[in-house]
């Protein structure tokens, strides 16, 4: 099997905690690109958020995991699937692998964290508790909203004052019920993964520049874990944001380095 063998098929595009399909920017068009004809890349949202933004979103991973499986094969998008994931999505995703790894081709994992391999004040830094609370319980608009998620996640994207404009058109379109936020994070805190390496090949990818999320999280499981690991040097935790380019450029190069012909004994 070559490198582009291994590409082709369908490729789901998961985003993290309140983050839809439209978050993902020009990343999934970009994408296909580079796949072999014939893939197909979907940005499929978990409940709550994006175009599902009126459903009601489960409270743990797990139920995330079972909402998107069944929202998936009612569109009739059967597996098995190649995943990247972020943050909150790739919590699903390490659950999926686990549950049912019959239906992974494979799994990049960008800037997550997962108990009990860290611990809280690295999986979610605490700078950010007080001003998270605040959005969700709080009267925050939706410029403070967004603005206040744009510092948190992004060191360096490429046009922050359109990407801004953007993410507030995401959200008149599809606002987040702040009781679904809620839910997400007690989801993503309670989440305890098994401590064994998900039974599919994996890349983690991190930026070293992360804010949120400790960028040592991603070290722990790739050490753990014994799979590899790409960091850049400057990027935040939306590292397909800051680094859209570096983030394809390591999945194909870690596609390619997986089906390499091995020489001869």
């Amino acid at each position: 099997m070559n490198a582009e063998t291994s590409a082709s098929g369908t490729w789901l595009l998961l985003r993290g905690l309140t983050r839809e399909r439209g978050h993902w920017g020009d990343f999934a068009e970009r994408w296909a690109a580079e796949l072999p004809p014939g893939s197909r890349v979907l940005t499929p949202d978990l409940a709550g958020n994006g175009t599902r933004w009126q459903d009601r979103s489960p409270a743990s991973v797990p139920g995330l995991l079972a909402s998107l499986r069944d929202d998936l094969l009612a569109q009739g998008v059967a597996p098995p699937y190649h995943v990247i994931a972020m943050s909150l999505g790739a919590m699903v995703t390490i659950e999926w692998a686990h549950q049912h790894p019959h239906e992974l081709v494979d799994a990049v994992l960008i800037n997550t964290s997962l108990k009990p391999h860290s611990p809280m004040w690295h999986r979610l830094q605490p700078r950010w508790w007080p001003v998270i609370a605040r959005l969700l319980i709080g009267r925050a608009s939706a410029q403070q909203w967004e603005r206040t998620i744009l510092s948190m996640t992004t060191r360096h994207p490429p046009d922050p004052e359109a990407t801004l404009a953007h993410w507030l058109r995401l959200r008149e379109a599809h606002p987040v019920q702040p009781i679904n936020g809620l839910r997400q994070l007690w989801a993503a805190a309670r989440y305890q993964a098994p401590r064994s390496a998900p039974p599919v090949p994996l890349l983690l990818l991190n930026g070293q520049g992360d804010r949120l999320v400790h960028p040592n999280c991603s070290a722990v499981l790739a050490e753990h874990w014994g799979a590899p690991l790409f960091r850049h040097p400057t990027a935040g935790h939306d590292l397909p944001l800051d680094a859209e380019p570096w983030v394809r450029q390591r999945v194909l190069h870690w596609l390619a380095q997986r089906h390499q012909p091995r020489p001869p004994a």
